[in-house]
C-alpha cells in the first residue's frame, strides 16, 4: 500500500492508503523519499488555488519531488531500476504549436503534477508512489537524495536569470526572499554577479540571505534603506523581483539603472500594479518569467555536483502523518525556508 495525503478542500487534509500504481509503456514508478512544500501548495490549501485556478475536487499537492526508481514498463532499460531522479513536474504533449516551436513551458495540453490546471487535477507528489514517463525521472547522481527535492525551484530560477542574459560582472538586486529568492541569489552567484543585494521585510530571511553570501540585505519597510540603491536613476544592473509585491515592484523598478532589466519572478496569481512611467522614461526591459524547459537538467546537475549548494535552504523534513504541521511552519517564515515532507 501507499500512503497519500489528499487535500480535500482548503484547509482539511487527510491521509489514505491507496494501492501501488504500476508503470505503463514508457514510464517508471518512483518510490519517493521527499517533497517539498511550494508556494503554490500554500495558496490550493489556504484559498482553493490562485487567480482563475480552482480546486474543483479532492487532489494530491506537490510537484518538487525525488525518490528511487523501483519498478519499470515497457520499453524502460531495466538498469533504471535503483536509480536516484529528481522527478519533473512538467509533462508537455510534444504536438502543440508552443512544443514545437521549442516553448514547452506554454504547452497548450501540460499535464503539471499537483496543479488544478486540468479536471480532474493531476496528482501531485505528496505520497510514497509516482508513476511518471521515464523521461520525467531524471537521474541524480549527488550525495544527499533530499537535496534533489530542490531541482523544480532551482529550475524556476535558472529560467528567470536567462531572461537578464548575461549576470557577469553585473550588480543585482533581489527582492523577496523566499525560498525563490534564496534560489536566484544562489543562481545569480553562480552566473558571476559581482554584487547582489537582498530586499526583504524578514529580519531572519535577511540573516539567511547574509549567510548564502548576499553583500548587502535590507529590510525594506526601513525608512531609506534603498536610498543608495535608487539614487540617480537607479543604481543596479538587473532585479529579479521574487514577492509580486507592489511596493517591492516599485522598489526593483526604482533601483534599476536606465536600460537596466527587471526580472518579475514572483507571481501571486492575481493583478498587482506597477509604476510603468518610471519603466518607460528608464527604458527599462521589464521580462516574466514562466516555469522552466532544460534547466530542469541543468538544475539537477548543479545541485548533484554542489555547484550550487542548496542544503542551507532545507529547514525541516516532516513525515506526511505530521502534514498540519508541515503547511503551518512553510507559511512561518521566521521558522522556516523550506519544509521537506520525508516520505521513506
Amino acid at each position: 500500500m501507499s500512503e497519500t495525503l489528499i487535500l480535500e478542500s482548503p484547509g482539511t487534509l487527510h491521509a489514505e492508503t491507496r494501492q501501488v500504481p504500476e508503470p505503463g509503456p514508457g514510464e517508471v514508478r518512483v518510490r519517493m523519499a521527499f517533497a517539498g512544500i511550494c508556494g503554490s501548495d500554500l495558496h490550493y490549501f489556504l484559498h482553493g488555488g490562485f487567480g482563475k485556478v480552482r480546486m474543483q475536487r479532492p487532489m494530491i499537492l506537490g510537484h518538487e519531488s525525488c525518490g528511487t526508481i523501483e519498478a519499470v514498463g515497457d520499453g524502460v532499460d531495466p538498469a533504471r531500476l535503483g536509480q536516484p531522479v529528481a522527478v519533473n513536474p512538467s509533462l508537455s504533449c510534444g504536438e502543440c504549436v508552443e512544443c514545437r516551436a521549442g516553448r514547452a513551458r506554454f504547452c497548450t495540453d501540460m499535464r503539471f503534477m499537483g496543479s488544478a490546471m486540468r479536471n480532474p487535477p493531476v496528482e501531485g507528489a505528496f505520497r510514497q508512489h509516482v508513476v511518471c514517463t521515464a523521461v520525467q525521472a531524471v537521474p541524480f547522481a549527488g550525495v544527499a537524495l533530499e537535496e534533489a527535492a530542490l531541482a523544480e525551484p532551482l529550475a524556476v530560477c535558472l529560467h528567470a536569470i536567462a531572461q537578464a542574459e548575461d549576470l557577469m560582472g553585473k550588480r543585482v538586486l533581489i527582492t523577496g526572499f523566499g525560498p525563490i529568492g534564496a534560489l536566484c541569489l544562489l543562481a545569480a552567484r553562480y552566473a558571476g554577479a559581482a554584487h547582489i543585494t537582498v530586499t526583504d521585510v524578514s529580519e531572519g530571511a535577511l540573516d539567511l540571505a547574509r549567510r548564502l553570501g548576499a553583500d548587502d540585505a535590507f529590510n525594506s519597510t526601513q525608512p531609506a534603506a534603498l536610498d543608495g540603491l535608487t539614487q540617480g536613476r537607479g543604481q543596479v544592473d538587473v532585479s529579479l523581483e521574487c514577492s509580486a509585491h507592489p511596493s517591492a515592484i516599485a522598489d526593483a523598478i526604482a533601483s534599476t539603472r536606465p536600460c537596466g532589466t527587471v526580472v518579475q519572478v514572483g507571481m501571486l496569481g492575481a493583478e498587482t500594479t506597477a509604476p510603468l512611467t518610471h519603466v518607460v522614461t528608464k527604458e527599462l526591459n521589464f521580462r516574466g518569467t514562466f516555469r522552466f524547459d532544460a534547466e530542469f537538467a541543468m538544475a539537477v546537475d548543479l545541485i548533484a555536483s554542489r555547484s550550487i549548494d542548496v542544503r542551507p535552504l532545507i529547514s525541516q523534513r516532516l513525515p506526511l502523518s505530521a502534514a498540519a504541521e508541515a503547511f503551518a511552519l512553510a507559511q512561518d517564515r521566521s521558522k522556516s525556508m523550506k519544509v521537506l515532507f520525508d516520505l521513506a
